[in-house]
């Protein structure tokens, strides 16, 4: 059947890159329709209209979830799949040992064959996406070839979608090849591809956001890593957070969190009541594109427009302003829904509902001991939800950095917040950040897994060349941002948290914007800075007394040994590329310790 164009889909570009690749591509798939995706209302309400009929989307109450929809996707389909995520590079030691290789050639060659006729009798979609600020030199633009409506409504929450960004396609800047199509979701035909040097990704057999939603993990980090090495900035997995004082000065945090460590709460943290004046707003809550600007600081931009969110968890307590930015216009995907249309998930303010269907449509039995949400169920909302949406979200300029922090959960050996010596300390304390898997996660409960930077998942070349162009930024940042890396979870002998967490970690932020303007001691310690008791504000905490703060913030030299045996496991397995400056580092800690 020869592909003919859908009604609304009135945005043809006249680019004959796109319309040659987007000819190409249709040749091989052979979808029934090309549907020229526009960005505009009325191809979202028709959009809306097909997945309600083909049973992809469910309306939800629209009393209580006002332009809410239901996603339940397949079984064996729910979220990233690392050991089907495939970095092609000519090489594969500019893929690394992190990552899973393979040979371009060999691996296109299985692509195609994966694609050739999959979009029969269905509609593959154009869809054109900015990701980032309009007019901003940082912005990026990517085209994604799918068969999936889910894809489509998502990509318009997650991204810039339609003529924004045709607008900014140069012959410098190009534009990123995205094809996706879901196949059959087997999972022996389920490959997630990235080929740096062509600014291109292919991804079959998956419909889960992170595999499928292109312009998130695979452009933004993957691809955006390798684009940024090759044209000096950095693409991270990153919040964006701005802290305003009760004078008005405003200061910008970047925070890269190992996933389970409350990095969404922390984006949009809410100060305690006694930090009467202060604010946190919102600039991004996952990834951040930061660049050197004119003036010789850090500048970042959230490449995103919306959040893609897990909710298992996510309450009125745990995180007020993400249950306010999912209260209308929202998809929810693979949490429980009642015969009414509302829904809900462990963690939820209210109990479980009677008559409740579980994620995989089933009805659910709280005695069975399986959960009636999945643990990776997520919310895709629109950032512009977020009562705490940062003013500067939206500018092309971009926020200057004024200090980046690294964390994870651990219940031992590291203390509540320490500050880095200098530049090259903080790379090596970003570089050897661990975080104790969770029941949630592949491993051993408790065991510590190295995630430098929060990036290894989603690096799209070598780690041992990813520390070195960290190391090589400073070179281009006069005003180099402060480095600090933060523990909330440490736990006392009897396995309590010594620490409250949620809004109380402002007064730990409070502590790091004043470090950054010089403003608030600290002490020299073997680790880096760290604050003493009376450099934090304990106004309405009268419970951190100066004993269980240095429980916190206790250092174990015989931990800290067994810490640096630990680091060694990364170190050794990409020591070929791994930066000498680095390994000095870690003879330093040890001289001190």
């Amino acid at each position: 059947m020869t592909p003919t164009t859908e009604k609304f889909g009135n945005l043809r570009p006249t680019n004959p890159a796109i319309l040659e690749w987007v000819t190409h591509t249709a040749s091989l798939t052979q979808p029934d329709v090309i549907f020229w995706c526009d960005g505009s209302e009325a191809e979202k309400n028709y959009l809306l209209e097909q997945s309600i009929q083909q049973n992809i989307l469910q309306p939800l109450n629209q009393t209580k979830w006002p332009g809410g929809y239901y996603h339940r996707s397949h079984p064996n389909d729910v979220a990233r799949v690392e050991q089907c995520t495939y970095i092609c590079t000519e090489t594969a030691e500019e893929a690394g040992p992190t990552n899973n290789w393979a040979d371009p050639k060999e691996m296109y060659q299985k692509l195609y064959g994966l694609l050739k006729g999959s979009m029969r009798g269905r509609t593959m979609f154009v869809v054109p996406y900015l990701m980032g600020p309009p007019g901003s030199p940082l912005s990026k633009v990517g085209i994604e070839l799918t068969d999936s409506l889910y894809v489509v409504l998502n990509m318009r929450i997650m991204t810039r979608m339609g003529e924004v960004a045709y607008r900014h396609i140069t012959e410098e800047n190009g534009f990123n090849r995205g094809t996706h199509s879901t196949l059959d979701c087997h999972p022996e035909r389920r490959f997630i591809c990235h080929f740096p040097a062509d600014n291109a990704i292919i991804s079959v057999g998956s419909g889960y956001g992170g595999n499928a939603l292109l312009g998130k993990k695979c452009l933004a980090l993957r691809i955006g890593s390798a684009l940024g090495r090759r044209w000096g900035w950095m693409a991270e997995h990153m919040l964006l957070l701005c802290v305003e004082s009760p004078e008005g000065e405003k200061s910008y945090i970047a925070a890269a969190f190992p996933s389970a460590c409350g990095k969404t709460n922390f984006a949009m943290l809410i100060p305690p009541k006694s930090f009467e004046g202060w604010k946190i707003t919102t600039v991004g809550d996952d990834i951040a594109w930061m660049r050197p600007g004119p003036n010789g600081r850090l500048y970042a931009i959230n490449p995103e427009s919306g959040y893609f969110g897990v909710v298992p968890g996510t309450n009125m307590q745990s995180n007020p302003n993400a249950m306010r930015s999912m209260e209308k216009d929202t998809l929810f995907t693979n949490v429980a829904i009642t015969p009414d249309g509302d829904v809900w998930w462990e963690g939820k303010d209210n109990p479980p509902p009677k008559d409740l269907l579980d994620w995989k449509g089933n009805p659910w039995d709280p005695k069975s001991g399986e959960k009636a949400a999945h643990p990776n169920s997520r919310f895709t909302a629109p950032m512009y939800n977020n009562p705490v949406l940062a003013k500067e979200a939206d500018s092309p300029k971009g926020v200057p950095i004024d200090a980046i922090i690294f964390g994870g959960r651990r219940a031992t050996t590291m203390p509540l917040v320490f500050e880095a010596f200098n530049w090259t300390h903080g790379v090596y304390i970003g570089a050897t950040v661990g975080s104790e898997t969770t029941a949630a996660a592949v491993g051993v409960m408790g065991q510590v897994r190295r995630d430098p930077m929060a990036m290894l998942p989603f690096c799209g070349y070598n780690m041992g060349s990813y520390f070195r162009h960290w190391l090589n930024m400073r070179h281009h940042i006069a005003i180099l941002p402060r480095i600090f890396h933060v523990n909330w979870f440490r736990k006392d002998t009897e396995g309590n948290f010594l620490w409250p967490g949620f809004g109380e970690n402002m007064r730990v932020l409070k502590w790091i914007v004043q470090r950054c303007k010089n403003t608030i001691g600290a002490i020299e310690a073997p680790i880096g800075w760290m604050p003493r008791y009376q450099d934090l504000d304990w106004k309405g905490l009268p419970e951190i007394t100066p004993e269980k703060f240095a429980q916190l913030m206790k250092i174990d030299t015989k931990e800290w040994l067994h810490e640096l045996m630990l680091q060694d496991e990364l170190f050794m397995k990409i020591y070929t590329t791994l930066p000498k400056e680095l390994v000095y580092q870690r003879e330093l800690l040890i001289a001190r310790l």
